[in-house]
């Protein structure tokens, strides 16, 4: 984190980050559990949606978001694929309270029981040299490229398998298609060219063979990012000087924090102008009616068709849905630049001292 120059800094009890910079253990466990969190708040808000479901509302009336992704995902359907019944729902919404469960279990054993630091764990099949015990690996040194890298090579991976995971359900098991208002069986186009094209006009796919294309393509792409990350070092020459551009003199945790809100952020925005407009992957019979932007002190989305069948909310669920995002974004957006500028070494205290200085300068001109 940002020190100013001060090797001993400390941080108010907000900065949660500022606990776990330099114990990788305890920085694995904060994010096992937040996973844990993520994951029981899954469980349960499906379960609770289940719960106050009204067969006679359409779903996108009804200010739902975890049955609506169910649904869109082809779970939830009679045999036939045609009419949502919630069968499975409950067994979904337990197992991510199960998972939530082991998750929590995992972010405490690296709490409390398992050494702060990875590189000083013990392996059970490894000797007891530290550059053999397989969770040192996972060490943070945050101005370490080689380490950084080698950890990022493997968060690739993982979001691979997660895409690939997506592409063969619908292939195998299928996902709701909206043009013809039942579940099929989608199997993917791997058409460049039109992977190519559509990242410009993404907002208007209406195929499901394209986008679950682009799902393979990209599982593809971080496949060989993951495995350029693991097996390449950074800062060892071997692909060129360790230039600032690679980040020399600028990676930290501060950085690294940085471009995470940067991703996240521009995904959730991203996320909501893909809401409000596509049918095909957000169907109308799942989120309600698309929306229409409108301008005030910032961009916001309006329902199109107002809800007049005794929606709880008076909204539907795309409204919330889109505006939740795009705000979320918008701040993420705005701790990356917080964050940037601090990893960059711009000292924020300058800012309420000049304008004291500039306050004082104008009281002494006046007297």
């Amino acid at each position: 984190m940002q020190t100013y120059g001060n090797p001993n800094p400390s941080y108010g009890w907000w900065v949660g980050n500022s606990v776990v910079t330099n114990k990788s253990s305890r920085f694995i466990g904060s994010h096992v559990a937040h996973t844990g969190l993520i994951c029981f708040a899954a469980g349960a808000n499906t379960l609770w949606e289940l719960a106050r479901y009204n067969p006679d509302i359409p779903m996108g009336h009804q200010g739902m978001v975890s049955i609506p992704h169910l649904a869109a995902m082809g779970i939830g359907f009679d045999e036939a694929g045609v009419v949502w019944t919630g069968t499975g729902v409950v067994l979904v919404g337990v197992f991510h309270l199960i998972c939530s469960m082991v998750y929590s279990g995992a972010g405490l054993l690296h709490s409390l029981i398992f050494s702060e630091d990875t590189q000083n764990s013990s392996g059970l099949f490894a000797d007891d040299r530290p550059e053999h015990r397989q969770a040192a690996r996972y060490k943070l040194e945050w101005d370490n490229p080689d380490n950084q890298t080698f950890i990022l090579g493997h968060h690739l991976i993982f979001f691979a398998v997660a895409n690939i995971w997506f592409v063969e359900w619908a292939r195998v098991h299928g996902i709701y298609d909206p043009a013809i208002d039942a579940v099929r069986q989608v199997n993917y186009n791997l058409d460049l060219t039109a992977i190519w094209s559509h990242q410009f006009d993404f907002l208007a796919i209406d195929s499901l063979e394209d986008v679950m294309g682009g799902h393979a393509f990209l599982a593809f792409a971080q496949i060989l990012g993951g495995a350029h990350h693991i097996a390449t070092k950074m800062g060892s020459g071997i692909l060129g000087e360790y230039t600032e551009f690679k980040g020399k003199n600028l990676l930290s945790a501060e950085a690294i924090l940085s471009w995470s809100l940067a991703g996240i952020g521009w995904m959730a925005i991203i996320a909501a102008f893909w809401c409000a407009t596509n049918t095909t992957v957000y169907p109308t019979e799942w989120y309600g009616e698309t929306l229409q932007l409108k301008f005030g002190i910032s961009p916001y989305w309006v329902d199109t068709v107002v809800p007049t069948d005794g929606a709880p909310f008076g909204h539907t669920s795309r409204a919330w849905l889109t505006n939740v995002h795009y705000y979320l974004g918008f701040f993420f957006i705005q701790g990356h630049l917080w964050h940037a500028l601090r990893a960059m070494g711009f000292d924020f205290k300058r800012i309420p001292n000049a304008i004291g200085n500039l306050d004082s300068a104008t009281v002494s001109l006046k007297g």
